[in-house]
Parts: structure tokens; C-alpha cells; sequence
């Protein structure tokens, strides 16, 4: 089980390393501090919002989860800064990571 083969199934899970339990962002196969094991600790759900921007009629937030790990993902709806959000939807398009929450 690997972040990217699960979020190409639209999980998204928290990356951890078994040795020193340091979360590892961006992913890896292995820990970046003590070169440890990593497994998928728990899904990700919810996350709150940093800044956003807007293109048209949709919005790009930059989305803090777990207070470490941060994302840019697309939202439809008016966005506010430190708005609590979930992920609707996460996935890999041609060969990039995508996230949509609501």
C-alpha cells in the first residue's frame, strides 16, 4: 500500500513512519529524519482552509491538514480563510495529485 497507489483511488492517507512516528510530507517511502519505514496512518478528511484565490467561477484554496501538511485544492463554493473544509474528491490526473473539497 502506497500513498500515490491509494490516492489514485481517491484516499487520502497520512503517511508515518513506523520508527520515530513523524508525519512525512511531501510522501516518500522512506523517513526523511530516520530513514524508518513508512505506512498510511489514517485517512484525512478534513482540513481548514490558509489563503485562496480565484480563476472564473472556481476557487483554489491552499488546505492545512493536521496542522503540517498543506494542499492546493479546487472548491466551487465561496471560500473564507480559516473555513473548516473536507475532501470531496482526490485522485492523480496525468500524472498530477488533485484534491477537491467542499
Amino acid at each position: 500500500m502506497s500513498f500515490e497507489s491509494e490516492l489514485s483511488q481517491g484516499n487520502f492517507y497520512i503517511p508515518e513512519c513506523v520508527k520515530c512516528s513523524i508525519i512525512i510530507w511531501p510522501p516518500s517511502e522512506f523517513c526523511n529524519k530516520c530513514f524508518g519505514e513508512i505506512v498510511l496512518r489514517k485517512k484525512i478528511s478534513e482540513g481548514k482552509i490558509i489563503e485562496f484565490s480565484r480563476k472564473d467561477e472556481e476557487y483554489f484554496c491552499i488546505v492545512e491538514f493536521e496542522n503540517q501538511i498543506r494542499v492546493m485544492a479546487k472548491m466551487t463554493n465561496i471560500p473564507k480563510v480559516g473555513q473548516m473544509v473536507k475532501i470531496r474528491k482526490s485522485g492523480i490526473s496525468k500524472g498530477n495529485y488533485f484534491y477537491e473539497v467542499t
